[in-house]
């Protein structure tokens, strides 16, 4: 049997698969770059959150966003407002159930565009535009 397909898209198996080697990239990224990976694909009926991360005493929540290359935008910048408001609420929910202990809390996006790498630190803030 044939592999689900989108309108438009690869099918939801590469699509799985791309996402999954994304997300290794980014936390060996993340991890030559200081940060100690939490956890991985936390769930919750409101969402996902790619990796938790903590970054000294900062617990960091981390979307993860790739392109194979940059002609439809680089892969930081594929992060909506809308994307933002679901990440936020799922990391209030992770808080909620894990209770970390942290000084504070952020949100970082790692993006890929074919073989490069971004880590934007702070990317956005809860309640700010």
């Amino acid at each position: 049997m044939p592999a689900a397909r989108l309108p438009g898209s690869a099918p939801v198996d590469d699509r799985l698969a791309r996402g999954s080697h994304a997300e290794e990239r980014a936390a060996q990224a993340l991890l030559r770059a200081g940060y100690r990976i939490v956890e991985r694909n936390f769930r919750c009926r409101l969402g996902e959150l790619d990796l938790v991360a903590r970054d000294g005493d900062t617990l960091v929540f981390v979307e993860v966003r790739s392109r194979s290359s940059a002609s439809r935008g680089r892969g930081s910048e594929q992060v909506t407002v809308r994307k933002q408001l679901q990440v936020t609420r799922v990391a209030e929910a992770y808080l909620a159930l894990r209770r970390p202990e942290a000084a504070s809390c952020r949100f970082d996006v790692v993006g890929i565009t074919d073989d490069e790498i971004e880590i934007v630190r702070d990317a956005w803030r809860p309640g700010l535009p």
